[in-house]
Order: C-alpha cells, then structure tokens, then sequence
C-alpha cells in the first residue's frame, strides 16, 4: 500500500470499525433491560419508594411541628414582652443604700 489514498481510506474504514465497536459494547445487548429479572433489583425499587414515602411523611411531620414552635414562640415573646412592660410600670426599683459595719472578727498579732 504506496499509496496515499489507500491509507486514508484504510485508516476511515479502521475509525469506523473502531467507533461502531465501541458503540456495540455501550449498548451493552447482553444486559436484562428489566429489573424484575433480578431480585436485588426489585428490592431495590421496593426500598426507594418506601424510603421516598418516609421522606413525605417526614416532612410533613417537621412543617408541623415548626408551625407549632412558631407559635408557641410567639406566645412566649408575648408573655416576656407583658412581663417587662409590668416591671416597667411599677414603682423605680429601691435605692442602693450602703452601711458600714464593723468587722466581724478581730484579729490580733501576739
């Protein structure tokens, strides 16, 4: 092969020989195409609807229970907020009033 032109044509028949072998194994014919043929397959779609259920469940149950906090915080808020206007009302706190004392032991050196 001397000549130019067969070699090219040698070296676009071997890229498509090449590239339709490939294509072949990527395809991958040989595999079950459904996944009641295996067992662990089954299961494991069995699992994966369980879990997004539980996933349903879930967050249902968290939106609820933050529905309640924000409540329950909102009620505490407002009792804190009655609590400080009621000591803001009532009469100034007590004035300090400072007292000396005399010392509670003596002590003296011998």
């Amino acid at each position: 092969m001397t000549s130019h032109t067969g070699r090219l044509y040698a070296l676009a028949l071997a890229l498509l020989v090449f590239f339709l072998t490939w294509s072949a194994i990527a395809a991958a014919p040989w595999k079950p195409t459904s996944a009641t043929s295996d067992p662990r397959l089954a299961a494991l779609a069995a699992r994966e609807l369980r879990i997004r259920h539980e996933s349903v469940v879930v967050a249902r149950i968290v939106k609820h229970r933050w529905a309640v906090y924000r409540i329950e915080l909102r009620k505490r808020q407002g009792q804190i907020a009655a609590a400080k206007r009621a000591v803001a009302s009532t009469a100034a706190a007590p004035s300090v009033r400072v007292v000396s004392l005399p010392p509670l032991t003596i002590t003296r050196t011998s």
